[in-house]
Parts: structure tokens; sequence; C-alpha cells
């Protein structure tokens, strides 16, 4: 299917969407004001007449409230690298390199700067006599590279300073024993060199950034408006549509609110943004930066009784009630709203069963 004809569908589902809103919101409106629908004085369960000028059948069935909007495939938000060590910058990898524990994620001085995994950052030198989480995150790293020897707790050894100095020695580096501050970089896992902000043979000045990675899987972000934060629930599925029309699972795996800043005569504004990462990450090969479809599931009621929207009567007495067609007379039976979804509404109220009919008011 071409692009256009993706984009005429996604249009089309989105209006439908919005249609059950628009009504549901027409419905709670004409509850104040009275205005969208026919007041009943008979109040619930009296005869009411003449009958309706059409009709509609109570049926029970699975509501879901669901809607697609636009999603871009990428590989999520850059990470920042900032230098910690003085002296000349030496090796870059190329964009789009992915580099896991152990390699050299970029060089001063001819020595490499080591990435590790690790949600905790450097912060300080690592030598004898250190304890911590900072000291345990290391050294299971260091096991993980093969090295042994030392045992892996929050504890800095001599027999751990050991094994550095054949980390070290493998490096190229100066067998210390000691771990320097900027000596290696922690990421959660391999990754993917995004950009680069320095320049091989210029001065690495402590502080200054140096390159930003992310992960190495695609994932799609989302933007949705406020009033769509019903549909960012983390960890809820969702379905990607790819620009070839095949399908594949995701999961929303972050949510987070960002302000998006002031651009010309576009005041700034709040956005939902939403990561989903995919089941399986290769759907998406080739398409890094395509525009996708996201369908979202908000919310879903199993085997429930429904009606359409417009068969709702603002009641005067408060609340909404249904006509009931039975031969030639009409009761109004007072009901209990639920989701609203594809036009129907989830209803509830005494004597209500399915296959009912119900008065459509003009």
């Amino acid at each position: 299917m071409t692009g256009t004809g993706r984009r005429r569908r996604r249009r089309t589902g989105q209006v439908v969407a919005a249609l059950g809103v628009v009504v549901a919101v027409g419905a709670a409106g004409a509850a104040a004001s009275g205005f969208g629908f026919n007041f009943s004085d008979d109040g619930p369960g009296k005869a009411a007449s003449p009958l309706p000028p059409a009709t509609a059948q109570v049926t029970r069935q699975t509501l879901v409230d669901s809607q697609t909007e636009d999603g871009k495939l990428g590989y999520g938000d850059p990470t920042s690298v900032p230098g910690r060590l003085a002296g000349t910058v030496t090796g870059l990898p190329a964009t789009g390199t992915t580099v896991r524990r152990g390699q050299g994620l970029y060089h001063v001085d001819n020595t490499p700067v080591v990435l590790l995994y690790g949600t905790l950052p450097a912060y300080r030198s690592l030598s004898v006599g250190a304890e911590g989480d900072d000291v345990k995150q290391f050294e299971q790293n260091l096991r993980a590279l093969g090295y042994t020897g030392f045992t892996v707790d929050d504890e800095y050894t001599g027999a751990t300073a050991d094994a550095v100095k054949q980390w070290q020695e493998d490096l190229g580096l100066a067998e210390t024993g000691t771990v320097e501050l900027g000596r290696v970089v922690y990421a959660p896992g391999p990754v993917r060199v995004n950009t680069l902000t320095a320049s091989v043979g210029s001065p690495a000045q402590p502080g200054q950034e140096v390159l930003t990675y992310t992960g190495t899987a695609q994932v799609v972000t989302v933007e949705l408006d406020v009033s769509d934060q019903r549909l960012a629930r983390k960890n809820a599925a969702v379905t990607v549509t790819l620009p070839d029309d095949r399908t594949t699972p995701g999961k929303i795996t972050k949510v987070e609110t960002v302000i998006k800043p002031a651009q010309g005569n576009e005041p700034a504004s709040t956005k939902i943004e939403v990561t989903v990462s995919l089941k399986d990450p290769k759907a998406a090969a080739g398409y890094d930066g395509a525009t996708v479809d996201v369908a979202f599931t908000a919310s879903q009621r199993k085997n429930v009784l429904t009606v359409p929207v417009a068969a709702l009567l603002a009641l005067a007495e408060g609340g909404y009630g249904v006509q009931v067609v039975e031969g030639d007379r009409t009761r109004i039976v007072a009901v209990e709203t639920g989701l609203f979804a594809g036009g129907r509404v989830e209803v509830s109220g005494d004597g209500l069963t399915e296959g009912m009919t119900v008065g459509m008011p003009s």
C-alpha cells in the first residue's frame, strides 16, 4: 500500500475514535443543558409515547477503547559522554558503530576509555581499600571479561588489584592496579554511537562532551497530547504497523512528560513522550527514521451490554436512561454508563437485557 493510502487509513481511524469521544462529551453536556437529547418527564419505568423514529438493539459484546497515532523509528534518546581524562583525543568510533563491554569507546593519548555495563556512573578512582556499590559493579564487569582470582563483592582488595593489573596489561595501560577516574564509562548494555562532538586531535577537556550514544535496538517514539495520557500505560501492549504494512507487536517501556519549546509562532507545549520496544527488533531493519502507525489500547470491557451512544437520554431527574420499545409502547429505563468506544457505550440498569429494542431519538 502506498504512503498516501496509509495516511488516509490512519486519518479515518482517528476520526472514528474521535467521534466516540465527541458524542460522549456531547452526552455529558446534554445532561447539564438538555441540548441534543429528548427529556422524559414520565421518569424511569413509566410508559412514554410516541414511538421513536428509529430503534437499535441492546447487544452484549467487548468494547475496546483504541487509538492509532504516528510514531518514529529510531534508537531512543541519546546519552552524552563527557570526557574525564585530560590529554588529546586520538581515536573515535564511526557513527553507528556498536560498542560492547570491554571495548574502547574512544581513545585519549592513544589509550582506550573502556565501556563497561552498569547503571551507577563512575565517580571516583578505585584502589585497594575502596568499598561500595561502585566496587561491586566494576568487579562484576571484570569477572564477566574473564578475569579471576578475586571475590566479587563491595571491597577492592589486593586480589582485585592483581586482576586489574592483568586487565591493564591486556589494554596496553600502565599496570598500576588502580582504576583511574575517567578510564571506564558505564552503560546499561551495548551502545550505538549516535553523534561525535569531539574530533581526533582535539584537546580532551574534563567535562567536555566527546560523543553521544543510544541503545542498539530500534524503538518507536510517539508524542501524545496530554489529553491522550490514558493511552500511555507502561508495559501495555501495542501493535506497530511498518511502512510495508507488516505489523509487529510492541510494548510501552518508557513514558515521560516533556516540554516542547516554542518555535516561531508556536507556543511551548506539554507532550507525553512514549517509547515502544519491539518484540522482534529485526522486523524494523532498514527503516531507521521511518514513520510508523502505533495502535494503542487504553481499556477494554469484555462481555458487557451496550447501546449506541445516540440512544442515551438525559433524564430530567439527572443521569441517563434509554427508551425501551415493547410493541407499541415504550418505557424509560435508567442506566449507568461505562466505557464509550466505537460509537457505543457500556450500560447497565434494572431489567435491561440483551436483545431489547431501544429508541434512537431524532
